[in-house]
């Protein structure tokens, strides 16, 4: 049997859609997907209650590049809690209550789920800053 080759991007799309169905699951109610601004872009926002939140999915298929988790570095953490933000700004909800949620998932060699894990406000501002 041969193995096609799947690029990040559909490996990243897959995820997403992976994610959503777990998030609608768990009483999340998706309100965009892909959301992006100058700042750069946010996978899912969604709304829990009267939350807003932000959720950064994080996809891997193997162990060559590390853990979903892993790849969700400072960097990235800072960006999407400007994104997230930006998002509430432009949406003129700036007082409204959210946060920030990761997805991982890691994926066997047939693109089966082997591991979803949701972590809920996985990133949070420092109020310091």
């Amino acid at each position: 049997m041969v193995s096609e080759k799947v690029s990040t991007t559909e490996t990243g799309r897959y995820g997403e859609d992976i994610a959503v169905q777990a998030l609608r699951a768990h009483g999340y109610e998706i309100v965009e997907r892909n959301w992006r601004c100058r700042i750069g872009e946010v996978d899912i926002v969604a709304r829990q209650g009267e939350e807003w939140v932000f959720v950064e999915v994080k996809t891997r298929q193997g162990t060559g590049h590390g853990t979903p988790e892993e790849a969700v570095t400072g960097i990235k953490r800072s960006r999407l809690l400007r994104v997230a933000a930006a998002y509430l700004s432009e949406h003129e909800v700036e007082d409204a209550a959210w946060r920030v949620d990761v997805v991982a998932i890691d994926l066997g060699s047939a693109g089966t789920v082997r591991r979803l894990a949701i972590y809920r406000d996985a990133i949070q501002a420092d109020m310091n800053e």
